[in-house]
């Protein structure tokens, strides 16, 4: 298993439980075929009920998250799982494509394009989905349309990224100018 920690050790402003992160990411680590000996720091920023999350480094590899971002919804300051699962196994499938070689070529997260981040969250998504892993397909589905348009297009566009496996920097990259173009008529 990977080698996780999560900082802060002990939560004093949300009812979170640091080893049960461990644990959780260090599940989800294996399952997405990251190497055993990678560390990964989790950073969760416990005063705020936001819930942004990015990779800040893979040098170690860094997952900085909001306190909101692993909250249960329904019970205000609590842990969730699902919520720990959905976001950090998104950002796992992302942290495991840049190391696999195949996105070698890809800008940083910073110069990523809104479209080409989406798109690449998408991708991430859809391996959580077949991963079986809890994740909304209609929030997903939304946050595409909202980049690349509410159209057929860009729903099949999003079903190709979604469905996909094996892709390098270049498909998801494409995606976004694939998704906006406009339909062409048979008539």
């Amino acid at each position: 298993m990977a080698k996780v920690t999560v900082t802060p050790e002990t939560f004093n402003f949300v009812l979170f439980d640091a080893d049960h992160i461990v644990e959780l990411v260090g599940d989800l680590a294996d399952r997405i075929g990251l190497p055993s000996d990678l560390e990964i720091r989790i950073e969760v920023e416990e005063r705020s009920p936001l819930g942004r999350t990015r990779v800040t480094s893979l040098d170690p590899v860094t997952i900085y998250a909001e306190g909101g971002a692993f909250e249960n919804a329904k019970k205000i300051r609590h842990l969730s799982d699902r919520s720990v699962n959905s976001v950090c196994g998104r950002l796992l499938y992302r942290i495991a494509d840049r190391l696999s070689g195949r996105f070698d070529d890809a800008p940083s997260d910073a110069d990523l394009t809104m479209p080409q981040y989406t798109a690449w969250d998408t991708y991430a998504v859809g391996r959580c989905v077949r991963l079986g892993l809890p994740v909304s397909r209609q929030r997903r589905l939304y946050h595409f349309r909202i980049r690349h348009g509410f159209s057929d297009v860009a729903d099949a566009g999003f079903e190709r990224v979604s469905t996909a496996a094996g892709l390098v920097v270049a498909d998801v990259a494409a995606a976004p100018d694939e998704a906006s173009e406009p339909a062409h008529s048979t008539s």
